[in-house]
C-alpha cells in the first residue's frame, strides 16, 4: 500500500468557507481508504486562527518565540477539526511530535497533525514526515494551482511551471518572490528535506479535483524535480 503526506493548505482554514471547502477534500481522502489505495498523514496549515492570534499577538507586543507557538497551536487545532470530520477514518489524537506521528500511522488509520515545533512551517513538518515515513509521494495543496515564474497574484503574465527543479525553486524563494502569507508555497527547510531524500512531491491547488488526480499520480500542478 502506498504512503501519502499531504499539507492541507492554510487557506482552508477561514470561518467564511471552512465548513464548506474542508469536506470535499477530506471525502475524497476517504474514498481512498475505502479502496484500500494508500494511507494517508495529513499535516494542516494554521489559517485563519493563526494569522488573528498572531496579529493581536503582535499588537500586544509579543516576542517573536510566543508568536511561532501562536501558530502552531492554531494549526494543531485545525488538525483537531479534521479529526473531528474523519471520525473513524483518523487516528483521534493529534501527534505532538514526529515519533508519535509515526507511531499513529501503523494504526492504519489517517494521521492528522498540525505543528511540531515553533519556528517550522507546516510545510517542513509535511517534509520531514514524508521523509521520515519514506512516503511515496508529498502532495503539497495550496491557493494557487502550481508554482509560477513570479506572484501570479500580483503578475498577470506570470507562467505556470509544469515542472521545476530544487535548485530553481530554491532561487525563487532566495529572491523573495513567494512573500509569507502570500505566495508561499515552500520554505527553505522543506526543500533542503525534499532534496535530500529525493522525496516526490508535487505542488497543487487546495480543490478535490485537483487532489484525486495527484493521489491517482496524474500529471498535476507542478512537479518538484530532485
Amino acid at each position: 500500500m502506498k504512503s501519502i503526506v499531504i499539507k492541507i493548505s492554510g487557506s482552508v482554514f477561514y470561518w467564511n468557507k471552512i465548513q464548506d471547502s474542508l469536506p470535499p477534500l477530506l471525502d475524497v481522502i476517504k474514498g481512498f481508504v475505502d479502496k484500500q489505495y494508500a494511507s494517508f498523514c495529513l499535516v494542516t496549515g494554521g489559517g485563519e486562527p493563526a494569522r488573528q492570534y498572531i496579529r493581536v499577538g503582535r499588537a500586544f507586543g509579543g516576542n517573536e518565540g510566543i508568536l511561532d507557538d501562536l501558530g502552531l497551536r492554531a494549526a494543531q487545532l485545525n488538525a483537531e477539526l479534521v479529526i473531528s470530520y474523519l471520525k473513524s477514518y483518523s487516528y483521534p489524537v493529534v501527534p505532538k511530535t514526529v515519533d508519535q506521528a509515526i507511531e499513529t500511522f501503523v494504526h492504519n488509520k489517517v494521521t492528522v497533525v498540525g505543528g511540531f515545533h515553533p519556528g517550522h512551517s507546516t510545510n517542513a513538518v509535511a517534509a520531514l514526515l514524508s521523509e521520515r515515513l519514506n512516503a511515496d509521494l508529498f502532495i503539497n495543496m495550496t491557493d494557487v494551482d502550481g508554482v509560477y515564474s513570479s506572484d501570479p497574484h500580483k503578475h498577470p503574465d506570470a507562467k505556470k511551471l509544469s515542472t521545476i527543479s530544487v535548485k530553481q525553486l530554491r532561487n525563487l524563494i532566495k529572491q523573495g518572490k513567494m512573500l509569507a502569507g502570500s505566495y508561499e508555497l515552500m520554505d527553505i527547510v522543506a526543500i533542503n528535506i525534499i532534496e535530500r531524500s529525493k522525496i516526490n512531491t508535487r505542488i497543487i491547488e487546495c480543490s478535490p479535483s485537483s487532489l484525486n488526480k495527484a493521489i491517482k499520480g496524474e500529471r498535476v500542478g507542478t512537479e518538484i524535480m530532485v
